[in-house]
């Protein structure tokens, strides 16, 4: 068989699918079954997963992605464990989205060939904002409407603090958000600052930096088994499960934070 030429396929290619190589070795003369093909890729020390989705980059948002991971690099567990990590995000109604699975190697899932740009987009669904920290989730509030600044102060009022209050994150934590224009807008800045509450300077386009990501998407795995039936449902699916999500995942996410800014 012409493992040298898989290689190469899979290396160009990562998307390259086991039944795409049947085909080509098929065409140079080779009878190959997909099963042999998966085998033979294993042996060469790449697995199959699903291509992780970042963000579309323009070399601006790189410069300073690459500084934060650079300035934070040696930062310690202890520093993160007082960041109370927050972000908004899209559940939809019928399910997670569907994934594109990709050929790689262990250390290789933000590859820009691995990976998968995303935009926003439309359907049937509602609008969450969430909280957690090494202590595990905070308050989960739906988004009822278009969110504008005064909205999203008020949401953080009153439930930004009560999370940290709930998850004893005590004195000295840092609030992360990331930078939407409600977020950083002047009265939002001085709201945070009349609190007393110590902002985390944040990239642009980074969301793969946050690990709450990890848990939208351990949500939203839990939601879509339950079946939620209306967006009623879907609310009251998505509180139970959230609130469900063991501080072991969350502890972990935080402990493991340097290897995220080490792939970047």
């Amino acid at each position: 068989m012409r493992v040298a030429m898989i290689m190469r396929t899979v290396r160009n290619q990562p998307r390259t699918t086991r039944e795409d190589l049947v085909n080509d070795l098929k065409t140079a003369g080779t009878i190959v079954t997909k099963k042999t093909i998966g085998n033979t890729l294993r042996r060469e020390g790449l697995k199959s997963c699903s291509a992780c989705k970042v963000p579309l980059l323009k070399k601006a948002h790189i410069h300073v992605r690459l500084k934060f991971a650079n300035e934070h690099l040696n930062d310690s567990e202890d520093n993160w464990v007082k960041v109370l990590w927050s972000d908004e995000t899209k559940m939809e109604l019928f399910g997670i989205n569907s994934t594109r699975r990709v050929w790689r190697r262990r250390n290789a899932a933000y590859d820009p060939k691995n990976t998968i740009p995303t935009v926003k987009h439309g359907g049937g669904y509602i609008m969450l904002w969430g909280c957690f920290s090494a202590k595990g989730t905070g308050q989960l509030y739906h988004i009822k409407g278009t969110m504008d600044g005064a909205m999203y102060r008020q949401i953080l009022g009153e439930n930004l603090l009560p999370s940290a209050r709930a998850l004893k994150m005590g004195r000295g934590w840092v609030f992360q958000h990331d930078n939407d224009p409600k977020h950083t807008a002047k009265a939002t800045k001085e709201w945070v600052k009349k609190k007393h509450i110590k902002v985390l300077e944040w990239p642009s386009q980074s969301p793969d930096l946050n690990p709450i990501e990890n848990l939208w998407r351990e949500l939203k795995v839990r939601v879509a088994k339950r079946q939620p039936r209306n967006l009623n449902d879907l609310e009251k699916i998505c509180k139970e499960e959230w609130d469900k999500i063991p501080p072991e995942m969350c502890v972990n996410l935080v402990a493991n934070y340097k290897k995220r800014l080490t792939s970047l």
